[in-house]
């Protein structure tokens, strides 16, 4: 019995362009031709093809397909590392699934940060940017954090900060930075890690700050960083205050 190539692929389940390219790769030979000039295959071919299709079903990689197929010593611990990889990706996909399940649940945008689907609709395009870089530089404890701080938020307040024109006037400015200053001391108190975050950092500290810097002051405008300068400064004093009336209280 002899089958075209068209004849093979049907029987195996498979592409006329998949048989083509594993003669490429050197995985299946190059069978007789038929006076036609046709290609004629036999069971030979057939069974070797099944096997290639099973073991590229269990996910092993082409490259690797002679190896662990020849069953040679190396074969059990090819299979274990292939075993691993899949558990990696049954992991991603679970998480991908659980991602799409909140950003459906939450009426997010597909692209909001992972954990933040709840929060995203509130978060300004430049928040939700910071937040994307966030990511690449701490670790999951300080996202989760960082979650917690806003859904904490004062939703008015953010708006009107995300709305801040670069010419905002002075006593707009400072009135938003007192009223941010409450808000970043609690989270500082609530919080520690902010002032010391090397412990949570996943790039290190230069490239962390680094990145920072570039992002801030490419995402948002002159009055806005105003804003959030001077807040800091003012949340620093009211906590420097708040320790010292706690020391007087101690001391007397």
């Amino acid at each position: 019995m002899a089958w075209s190539t068209r004849e093979l692929a049907e029987l195996a389940g498979t592409t006329v362009n998949t048989i083509r390219h594993y003669h490429r790769q050197g995985l299946l030979e190059e069978p007789e031709r038929r006076y036609n000039g046709y290609k004629q295959y036999g069971v030979q071919d057939l069974v070797r093809l099944l096997r290639i299709r099973r073991l590229t079903d269990l996910g092993v990689p082409l490259s690797r397909i002679g190896e662990v197929g020849a069953g040679g010593a190396s074969t059990p611990e090819a299979l274990r590392q292939l075993d691993a990889d899949l558990a990696a990706r049954i992991e991603h996909l679970q998480r991908a699934r659980s991602d799409i399940a909140a950003i459906l649940h939450n009426s997010a945008p597909a692209d909001a940060p992972a954990g933040f689907e709840s929060v995203a609709s509130r978060l300004s395009e430049a928040d939700t940017s910071i937040i994307h870089i966030y990511t690449q530089l701490y670790d999951e404890d300080a996202m989760a954090d960082l979650r917690r701080m806003v859904e904490a938020d004062t939703d008015s307040l953010s708006k009107e900060i995300d709305a801040l024109p670069p010419d905002a006037d002075e006593a707009t400015r400072q009135r938003l930075a007192e009223q941010l200053a409450p808000t970043i001391a609690r989270n500082l108190i609530d919080y520690p890690w902010l002032t010391d975050p090397a412990h949570h950092l996943s790039k290190s500290e230069h490239v962390t700050q680094e990145t920072f810097i570039e992002a801030v002051v490419e995402l948002y405008n002159t009055a806005q960083l105003d804003v959030l300068r001077r807040a800091s400064i003012l949340a620093h004093e009211q906590l420097r205050i708040a320790r010292e009336a706690d020391e007087g209280n101690h001391d007397g």
